[in-house]
């Protein structure tokens, strides 16, 4: 499974670099306000230092004005995944921008209905939020594990990029269902280390060490 980072903060990007986790990165335009920067700049910036995808969205709503969007973000850096919206105009934008060799992430998919729409337009990726499905008693889950068979059975290329992933079991379920991409916080990539067991057992083996007095290294 790909990792990509939930964010457009470049110092959270950079501090997960080293660590071999951060396999692309996924903005949007709230988390690029949140900074406080030229949008496009923000989006050059991340790409220079982030070897895979970088989703960067559109704010049209009409076709016309999308894919002018679309095309003008795309030009930005040659990693950039153009984001659309799950309707009938982003769709459409898709098909375009894909016809174009550009990468589309189709985002804001809360059925498998959608995200067969979003495959037969060519997505690159297909974005189902889990976390807001699960927020109104739905199973998020469910639908993760909808779209991975389906794509299966029809050999669709279009990679199931689960999104609003709010806790480490999230990002372990999606895995196990076989989805392709986790879009993480940097919080929950965080969480993943955790565990008090590990803790625990290393200070038990550190402590041990430190009464024989000994360094691994020669002096």
């Amino acid at each position: 499974m790909k990792f990509f980072v939930d964010t457009a903060n470049i110092e959270d990007i950079e501090k997960l670099i080293p660590t071999g986790f951060v396999d692309g990165v996924t903005t949007n335009p709230s988390l690029i306000a949140k900074q406080g920067a030229d949008m496009a700049e923000t989006i050059k910036n991340i790409c220079s230092i982030v070897n895979g995808p970088v989703s960067a969205e559109v704010t049209a709503t009409d076709f016309t004005k999308m894919l002018e969007e679309g095309e003008y973000l795309a030009s930005l850096a040659k990693n950039v995944a153009v984001k659309v919206p799950l309707t009938i105009d982003g769709l459409k934008t898709c098909k375009s921008l894909r016809e174009k060799g550009i990468m589309v992430n189709v985002t804001l998919c809360f059925s498998a209905a959608q995200a067969l729409l979003a495959a037969k337009a060519g997505a690159s990726f297909i974005s189902p939020f889990v976390g807001r499905l699960d927020d109104i008693g739905e199973k998020g889950m469910d639908l993760i594990e909808d779209i991975v068979i389906m794509y299966e059975n029809y050999a669709f290329e279009t990679e199931v990029l689960v999104a609003s992933i709010r806790t480490k079991q999230h990002v372990i379920d999606s895995a196990v269902i076989g989805a392709h991409v986790a879009t993480l916080p940097p919080k929950v990539i965080y969480e993943l280390y955790d565990h008090s067991l590990t803790d625990k057992g290393l200070k038990a083996f550190l402590d041990d060490w430190a009464k024989t007095g000994q360094s691994i290294l020669p002096k």
